[in-house]
């Protein structure tokens, strides 16, 4: 069904776009009393309901999800019940509904929205818009970048890496950003108003290829991995219809290595005598302890875990961790997943994968009989960044970084839109979710219901904030700690010392 003013829609998703990337890129810019990492998690928690509140509205109005659908929903209502149900539990800890609203919210979004995209008969254009502002904003940071390396090689810093990237609290940040738009970019050429316009091509193919010298420069290994592996299984899966995707991007992978030899190897050389070189650590970067104690953790109450943000307040449990560098999250979400939530949501996140593959699977096969279709392209890039950053939060925050979690919630919804099947997405059936013939459903009812819930979470992140900040004092005044990023950047609030 097209929206009858499908202009509307498509402003609010560029607008949408937009000010998530300008968050997310541009935050030193941007006025702030709570700081960037504050200010993207209270964004992040008003796109959530946005989006969740107004696609509940128009699918449950609309008479989606029917019952021959219930089956491949399944897993993805359990998915998005799954992180409350299984905290309930610990109802008592302090701000026990915070990070579980946080995932519950987030996927709702991920896969209300999506639906409610593919529904909407805008879905291409509203990916226009994405690819579009993407790549503009990309182009910006990396131009941006390259001033700040004239200005600190005018002023003799020969340690680019201390420099570049800028504008995030942790390096590995923009890593996480560079992980799901690196893979998109090579789409603002081949599909878009400006996809012939040759300026438009030197200025996208000039911002990617400073993007992945900025990969190189920083040694971003879990960008390159999970970019890799995305790209990779990307090709396979669609095969050589997403070949002018992936052409182009070799070509602006190849830039980014002559952009790396001219401004990290050549001309450091010739200004300093030597190159600048971030070395690549050849270990884990003193992840083996953090995975062993996260393991640890999810067989203490299996398959239930030990309850949301346990990883911060737990009794450590092994003495490699108890002897090395403390964080606020043990870099790898499935894990931590594990750990505070148990196998169990493991298991249902691994159904919710092959539903998803079974999608996939099927839209495989409408675009190979369609040849020539952009879809095919358009798919590739999509699921590359979608596979590189399930790959890379294998090894870091992906999913906790908000950053990071704003930039998934422009990539995700528009991939899930462009395979949930007609099934799904409310083209067919004449039966609502319980099999009953369609009736008048209140979907204002049933808008404000996700809305109250949504407002009661979003009070108590508001409440989280307040009193993190009223400990910062003693946090790092008193106890000398360095910050933890989880939730919020002094994420290490609640801790297992909080009487103290």
């Amino acid at each position: 069904m097209m929206l009858k003013t499908p202009q509307v829609g498509i402003a609010a998703a560029a607008s949408f776009v937009a000010i998530t990337l300008l968050a997310v890129l541009f935050a030193d810019f941007l006025p702030t009393s709570a700081g960037s990492y504050a200010d993207q998690r209270f964004l992040l928690v008003a796109w959530l309901g946005g989006i969740t509140i107004v696609s509940t509205y128009l699918l449950i109005s609309r008479r989606v999800w029917i019952k021959p659908a219930f089956v491949q929903a399944l897993p993805f209502i359990l998915l998005i019940i799954g992180f409350p149900v299984l905290s309930l539990a610990f109802i008592q800890q302090p701000y026990a509904y915070v990070e579980p609203g946080l995932y519950s919210f987030y996927f709702a979004a991920v896969i209300l929205g999506g639906t409610a995209l593919a529904q909407s008969g805008i879905s291409m254009k509203c990916l226009e818009a994405l690819v579009v502002i993407t790549a503009a904003a990309c182009f910006l940071y990396g131009a941006m970048s390259l001033n700040v390396y004239l200005f600190a090689l005018a002023g003799g810093h020969a340690d680019l890496s201390d420099l570049i990237p800028w504008g995030f609290v942790n390096i590995r940040y923009w890593s996480h950003v560079a992980t799901w738009l690196l893979p998109v970019l090579p789409l603002a050429v081949l599909v878009g108003p400006f996809a012939n316009h040759r300026l438009w091509r030197v200025l996208v193919a000039v911002g990617a290829g400073l993007w992945w010298w900025i990969v190189f420069l920083s040694a971003a290994r879990g960008s390159v991995l999970g970019v890799a592996v995305g790209v990779v299984v990307a090709s396979v899966i669609i095969g050589r219809q997403c070949w002018p995707w992936l052409k182009q991007f070799l070509v602006y992978l190849v830039l980014g290595g002559f952009f790396w030899f001219v401004l990290s190897l050549l001309v450091p050389i010739l200004v300093f005598g030597e190159p600048e070189l971030r070395t690549i650590s050849q270990g884990s970067s003193g992840r083996a302890p953090l995975f062993i104690e996260a393991w640890q953790m999810s067989l203490q109450r299996f398959p239930f875990g030990m309850g949301p943000q346990s990883w911060l307040t737990h009794d450590l449990l092994t003495s490699s961790y108890a002897e090395s560098k403390k964080f606020g999250h043990p870099h790898n979400m499935y894990l931590m997943w594990a750990a505070e939530y148990g196998w169990l949501l493991v298991l249902i996140l691994f159904w919710v994968a092959f539903q998803v593959a079974s999608f996939l699977y099927a839209r495989c096969a409408v675009i190979k009989s369609s040849a020539g279709s952009p879809e095919a392209y358009v798919l590739a890039a999509l699921l590359a960044s979608f596979v590189g950053a399930l790959i890379h939060a294998g090894v870091s925050a992906v999913f906790i970084a908000p950053g990071s979690m704003l930039v998934g919630l422009l990539i995700m919804p528009v991939l899930f839109g462009l395979i949930v099947p007609s099934s799904l997405n409310g083209k067919t059936g004449k039966y609502d979710v319980l099999g009953r013939r369609r009736k008048a459903v209140p979907g204002v009812m049933i808008a404000t219901v996700v809305f109250s819930l949504w407002g009661a979470w979003a009070v108590e992140v508001k409440k989280y904030y307040l009193d993190m900040r009223e400990d910062e004092p003693y946090y790092y005044e008193v106890l000398r700690e360095r910050a933890l990023p989880r939730f919020w950047l002094h994420g290490y609030f609640p801790r297992n010392d909080i009487g103290s």
